[in-house]
């Protein structure tokens, strides 16, 4: 479905990770976990260890927001991801791509605001979608970047079939005119986890996402 929402849990404690965990079981089939290292951004968040240890009822990707992306892929493979997604300013992401391909997981690759396309169009045929960050990586709540959707619609004219993705920054009064633009996922975090009520806000989000598919499918 266009406009997919994916949950994206970022916390550096265990025990909020547990909390975030259980309150996505309630309404989430597939979940992003935010991996942060301290120098790729300067925040830093929980590890593959702290993942291994949970029982999750979902699927789940690793969005790695790290320096050295082939030091983290295995553990994570190991650890149950089905996915990871490397960022194009990291180090040597084509080994990390061809590592997490060896290990049998989907790969990604992500790019921050700032980031032109020039270095992700080579990867278009190598990844299995894209991830543009409207918000400058390493805290729930940045702000959002608006002219980071331009880069999205070009690249939406450019590969009509490949999967493309959002993170950062969406709210209701943006989720709309962004899955306008032909997203596959919709990557969101504090709008969903800090909230009083997680479910009831995804389920209002998810709510936003599925008035316009209606009135898509309604003028075919």
């Amino acid at each position: 479905m266009a406009g997919r929402i994916v949950p994206s849990i970022l916390t550096d404690d265990r025990e909020t990770l547990r909390l975030r965990v259980r309150q996505a079981s309630a309404f989430a089939d597939y979940v992003q976990f935010d991996v942060m290292d301290g120098q790729f951004v300067p925040t830093r968040s929980v590890s593959h260890d702290d993942l291994s240890g949970l029982s999750m009822p979902f699927k789940w990707e690793a969005h790695l927001m790290v320096m050295r992306p082939l030091e983290y892929i295995r553990g994570f493979a190991e650890a149950g991801a089905s996915k990871v997604i490397v960022h194009v300013e990291s180090e040597a992401p084509e080994k990390a791509f061809e590592l997490a391909r060896r290990l049998g997981i989907g790969v990604g690759v992500a790019l921050n605001p700032d980031t032109t396309l020039a270095p992700v169009l080579p990867l278009a045929g190598v990844v299995d979608s894209v991830l543009f960050l409207t918000v400058h990586p390493g805290y729930y709540g940045g702000k959002f970047v608006p002219p980071v959707l331009k880069r999205v619609a070009e690249m939406r004219r450019a590969f009509p079939r490949l999967r493309i993705g959002v993170d950062g920054g969406v709210k209701d009064h943006n989720i709309q005119d962004i899955v306008r633009l032909g997203v596959d996922v919709i990557v969101i975090g504090s709008a969903i986890f800090l909230t009083p009520d997680p479910a009831a806000s995804f389920e209002r989000l998810d709510s936003l996402v599925r008035q316009v598919s209606h009135r898509r499918t309604s003028r075919h």
